[in-house]
């Protein structure tokens, strides 16, 4: 990263590190878009076991994820501050974190997932896909945590296009992996929806692999010399990053657990209907990269300009990743009313899955724009390393009004399984303006701050 001192070099460098992030995000979420079309092939069943072992899995790794995250700001405001020769000891420490994390899931997951899925009164197929899709996903729980630190570190040097590289090069492995899995080709075992789960566990480790090496011997990352010292675990620098992370994991694990607490309700549902509501939110999952990637963009701007003391220059790239994320999300919004029955076929050849998806993907609209300026603005929140009021405001929006409208609706009203949608929608728009106006608080404060260390 560097000094930008003009609005076209500051978009030049917004897009310089944000396509590759947005890359990079879709890539990650083509494993799951990949793991749900091709299971959604082999039979219905197993793409609504699928359905419902991602709504388990992803709400703890998006949170656990988004603790480990925490290292963006931090290196992004040491570098900007210029204190260099702290980075390798907060990446190794987030390494440490990053296995007690992974633990702690495993033990959790041992306990918990059989109890959960046995409430769920579900098909004896689809419970079976679910349960050992998790088993199987299982494994790569370690890499992939440690994966996040490695890649949040690379991210927070500007240098976003390795780990765009690095998963790029994944993802044709991950879809390779599927093929042989799921429909037993190459004389490999016929595992269905199971056979997704341990090809992407698979492709984990690989990912984990390869970014440890690009980090030890890549020239632009050796100098801070990474691993050239494991230092012990320090209490101190994990009180920091826990501070920082827990509250972006919590806000995270709120707004993504949402998503899934739907799609369990959805369990009381014919399989349907919850493979239609899989297909429709799995796709807008994927449109979500986009403000995701911006939220990402933004946490490393932010935080090299606010380290470096700049304010006007963070404000300048918070307004800019903002207005992006909600130009692109119309366009988004005019390719699903257009293309919404195409896009249903993507993931099924069941004329019923087809039309219930499309009717589902109509009200993925809405909430496409709620989230072009919720998300970019958390991000633009943790590069100013303010996460604890973004916490409380996600968990409002989302658990305290969307939920609880979605549910009243389904089960109340005519809506049946699109209430829950309009719930989502409304807490997310609820969300929106709330984390706006933080935001806008937070710019207020520090410039004040600023001004008052200028006074004599």
């Amino acid at each position: 990263m560097q000094l930008t001192l003009t609005m076209g070099q500051k978009w030049k460098q917004l897009f310089y590190i944000l396509l590759p992030i947005l890359i990079t995000q879709l890539a990650l979420s083509a494993m799951t878009f990949f793991d749900t079309n091709m299971s959604g092939h082999f039979s219905p069943a197993d793409l609504a076991g699928v359905a419902i072992g991602v709504s388990l899995w992803v709400p703890v790794q998006t949170g656990l994820n988004g603790i480990l995250m925490a290292i963006t700001p931090i290196v992004s405001q040491l570098v900007g501050a210029q204190r260099k020769d702290k980075v390798s000891y907060y990446v190794i420490q987030a390494l440490w974190l990053s296995l007690a994390l992974s633990i702690v899931v495993l033990i959790a997951g041992i306990i918990l997932v059989k109890p959960i899925l046995n409430e769920m009164n579900l098909e004896l197929r689809v419970h079976n896909v679910a349960l050992y899709y998790l088993c199987a996903m299982a494994f790569g729980v370690v890499p992939l945590f440690a994966y996040t630190v490695l890649r949040s570190f690379m991210d927070a040097l500007g240098q976003t296009r390795f780990t765009m590289l690095i998963t790029l090069m994944s993802l044709p492995i991950n879809v390779l992996l599927n093929y042989l899995l799921i429909y037993g080709n190459w004389g490999f075992p016929r595992l269905g929806g199971v056979g997704s789960g341990v090809a992407t566990a698979t492709t984990y480790w690989i990912i984990m692999l390869v970014a440890g090496i690009t980090v030890h011997r890549g020239n632009i990352f050796a100098k801070y010399q990474i691993f050239s010292k494991i230092y012990g675990i320090a209490a101190s620098a994990l009180k920091e990053l826990i501070k920082i992370g827990v509250p972006i994991g919590f806000a995270i694990f709120f707004e993504t657990a949402v998503f899934s607490a739907v799609t369990l309700f959805m369990s009381s549902y014919n399989t349907a209907t919850i493979a239609a509501h899989q297909a429709a939110m799995n796709f807008a999952s994927t449109l979500y990269m986009i403000p995701l990637s911006i939220c990402m963009a933004l946490t490393i701007l932010v935080g090299y300009e606010t380290g470096a003391a700049r304010l006007r220059d963070a404000k300048t790239y918070s307004v800019m990743g903002i207005s992006s994320a909600v130009g692109l999300s119309l366009i988004t919004a005019i390719v699903l009313l257009i293309w919404g029955e195409q896009v249903a076929r993507l993931y099924s050849t069941d004329p019923q899955v087809i039309q219930l998806a499309q009717h589902f993907l109509i009200y993925a609209i809405f909430f496409q724009i709620s989230d072009a300026v919720a998300t970019p603005t958390q991000g633009a929140l943790r590069g100013y390393k303010d996460v604890n009021p973004a916490f409380l405001l996600t968990f409002l929006s989302y658990w305290v009004i969307g939920l609880p409208v979605g549910y009243i609706l389904a089960r109340w009203t005519t809506w049946g399984p699109y209430g829950y949608w309009i719930g989502l929608i409304t807490g997310l728009a609820v969300g929106a303006i709330l984390l706006l106006w933080r935001l806008v608080r937070v710019q207020h404060r520090f410039a004040e701050q600023k001004q008052h260390a200028k006074t004599p």
